[in-house]
């Protein structure tokens, strides 16, 4: 118990800072040197200090919002086995859980959105309520996958241990599709390029950030922690499909862990600094790509198991 609570921990204190090093790989790549790796901690401490402002057309949804979607996130990641250890919390059946925990934070972003009465940010909350359902459909394919290799419905069967090199053994080369739309589910699901743009306030463009854009102060820095910890989940679950080695030692294997994150992290700052994004109406064959990819391992595997 104490071992999940301080890998838990790890992993709340560092996903800003695994965020940040997407903004050095971008700077990178764009010939500067870029923030410093803090500065997610610094613009949240900044944010805390400061007051939140409402419009007098908001009500108590749009106070919710910001709220919720955190601590979904926060919840994901107490079932989630960073780096291969036990989390703190497991069930059968658990996996349902945190993928209709995730839609709740999502509504309820949404919800917050629809409640300032703006058409701007109605635009960008129903480009979020589009494209999440490819990607929903995607992950309970994976599911149907690793539930047919395992017989299990919880995250800890798929991902602790030695389990994720037991689903490469019985599996075989199919899997290798699973990382890789796991990876596109990542970029629609925390809307980076190319699905969107976090560093763009294009009206045209914007998904995400347009439905944020009237909250301040504590508010934002809730919905931007909440952010990086569902990017950390994610991240997290492709970290382990790429690296699903048991080293024997908790310590040695969280390192290799962390390293892997980093590299994974750093797809993403790449995949953002040599791709342009989508145009809007090219972003569903794109996030369909995933379900294709997930599909055909699944019957790819159904079809070698008999």
């Amino acid at each position: 118990m104490m071992k999940s609570i301080i890998f838990l921990i790890l992993a709340m204190l560092l996903a800003p800072l695994y965020s940040a090093w997407i903004l050095k790989v971008k700077a990178f790549f764009g010939g500067r040197k870029g923030s410093p790796l803090l500065i997610n901690y610094y613009t949240l401490i900044k944010l805390f200090k400061k007051g939140s402002v409402y419009s007098t057309s908001t009500t108590l949804i749009f106070k919710l919002g910001p709220m919720v979607s955190l601590c979904a996130a926060a919840v994901v990641l107490m079932f989630l086995p960073v780096a291969g250890q036990a989390p703190l919390f497991s069930f059968n059946g658990d996996i349902i859980l945190l993928l209709y925990l995730l839609g709740l934070g999502r509504f309820f972003t949404i919800a917050a959105a629809m409640d300032t009465a703006s058409p701007f940010e109605g635009m960008g909350a129903a480009r979020e309520a589009y494209f999440p359902i490819i990607c929903e459909a995607t992950l309970f394919m994976i599911l149907i996958l690793f539930y047919t290799l395992t017989g299990e419905l919880n995250l800890a069967a798929y991902f602790t241990g030695g389990q994720t090199l037991g689903l490469w053994q019985t599996a075989g080369p199919p899997l290798l599709f699973v990382p890789i739309a796991f990876f596109i589910v990542l970029l629609t699901e925390n809307s980076r390029v190319p699905v969107d743009d976090p560093a763009t306030h294009l009206e045209l463009t914007m998904i995400h950030e347009v439905m944020v854009l009237d909250h301040s102060g504590p508010d934002f820095a809730l919905i931007e922690l909440g952010s990086f910890f569902k990017l950390f989940f994610y991240a997290s679950l492709v970290t382990r499909l790429i690296c699903p080695f048991t080293l024997g030692n908790p310590a040695a294997e969280a390192a290799l862990f962390f390293i892997v994150l980093g590299l994974v992290y750093t797809a993403v700052g790449v995949t953002e600094s040599v791709m342009a994004r989508y145009r809007m109406d090219k972003v569903p064959q794109f996030v369909l790509t995933s379900f294709a990819l997930a599909f055909f391992a699944t019957v790819i595997t159904l079809e070698f198991l008999k």
